[in-house]
């Protein structure tokens, strides 16, 4: 071998040596996989709350924990490879954040802990065995959202009194829907109300729903509750207001791009909630679903 390529092959090994030592000294960091339906961009302000709760534990992304994101665009179908992929990485703990995306991790393991935030009850979608004790590798955050649409209904109907037909548009992807589809047309019995359902799984069809409310005679909207439907928030007003037809949304976020009203918890917080609880098992805790202890709030 010549002088020149053996100086220059010492000089490769020694370069590797100290990356190779370091690596092993570096403590071994626990991780959150963050299962997300939208995205980065339209999910900001939870996702923000969310680390702000993961750190009110003590824990600061980097040094104390890593956190592992996956996004699915708004594509339900993608969730489970995503799930899929947050498993075979090793992650410490998923951090749903729909349903749809609980069960998408449910279905890839029953040994890492889940977190999830859902708006309808997680009992009756399948989610836990119970409030108090839930069995299994899931918990988190229950905002008792889908429970308030008949209370949704009641309002727009005071609001809009000389409405007809109040419309409903439904996501037919969404879990918690066959109970909304079960719930809002007996709510709508007893207060002599005429609805219409519209399904809206998707962009285009959130824009089909919205014009079909001429042809359907719709004079007010209830727009039921989807995690789905919050990144269109402004899209849905838009089209509300272009439609010349009043609606009630789930979250304040939609009132605060320029609904007319909403009635619902407090968004950010739950996920906030969620974070501690994702912080918590981080540090061994065996936690139990619990409500969120926001009240619900109607904002115009």
């Amino acid at each position: 071998m010549r002088r020149r390529e053996f100086i220059a092959l010492i000089g490769s090994a020694a370069a590797n040596c100290p990356l190779a030592a370091g690596a092993q000294q570096q403590p071994h960091l626990p991780v959150i996989g963050f299962l997300g339906l939208s995205s980065p961009e339209a999910f900001s302000r939870e996702l923000a709350a969310f680390q702000q709760g993961v750190s009110e534990l003590g824990f600061v992304e980097g040094r104390t924990v890593t956190t592992l994101y996956s996004w699915a665009h708004g594509q339900f179908d993608f969730l489970p490879s995503l799930a899929s992929d947050l498993v075979r990485k090793g992650v410490t703990a998923i951090a749903a954040s729909t349903p749809a995306a609980g069960f998408a991790a449910k279905k890839m393991t029953s040994t890492i802990p889940i977190v999830f935030v859902t708006g309808d009850d997680p009992v009756q979608l399948g989610l836990v065995t119970s409030l108090n004790r839930p069995d299994g590798n899931a918990t988190g955050i229950y905002m008792l959202t889908a429970a308030l649409e008949s209370k949704r209904l009641e309002l727009l109907h005071e609001v809009v009194s000389n409405a007809a037909t109040i419309g409903i548009i439904v996501d037919p992807n969404y879990p918690g829907t066959e109970r909304q589809l079960r719930e809002l047309p007996k709510a709508a019995s007893s207060i002599g109300q005429r609805i219409v359902i519209l399904k809206a799984g998707s962009e285009r069809d959130v824009e089909a729903a919205f014009a079909s409310t001429a042809a359907e005679r719709v004079e007010a909207l209830l727009i039921a509750s989807s995690p789905f439907y919050l990144p269109l928030r402004e899209q849905m007003v838009a089209l509300a207001s272009r439609h010349r037809v009043p609606a009630i949304y789930f979250f304040r976020d939609f009132a605060a791009a320029g609904g007319l009203m909403s009635y619902g918890t407090d968004l950010p917080d739950a996920y906030r909630q969620a974070g501690r609880y994702a912080g918590r098992i981080l540090k061994g805790e065996s936690l139990q679903t619990c409500p969120s202890s926001n009240r619900p709030r109607l904002s115009s």
